[in-house]
């Protein structure tokens, strides 16, 4: 079985914080949630860093990764 994509986990988190918001579940499957959510937080957190660090870098003409904002000829610069 396949992990999760990010949004498969942006929707299980959803639904673990609207049970627990609701307050009617028990506190063993309470705390068995929240470990779930804290793992899941942590998951899709990791998944937006890297995606972040992916889309800061650019490839020069000799495939050698630059950091985005230090290509020449950026105009902010």
């Amino acid at each position: 079985m396949s992990e999760p994509s990010f949004e498969q986990s942006i929707a299980e988190l959803e639904q673990i914080v609207q049970r627990l918001e609701r307050g009617d579940v028990p506190l063993e499957e309470a705390l068995t949630a929240f470990q779930t959510g804290i793992a899941l937080s942590k998951k899709c957190k990791d998944q937006l860093t890297s995606a972040e660090k992916t889309l800061a870098k650019m490839m020069n003409d000799q495939d050698e990764e630059l950091p985005f904002e230090g290509v020449e000829g950026d105009a902010n610069h």
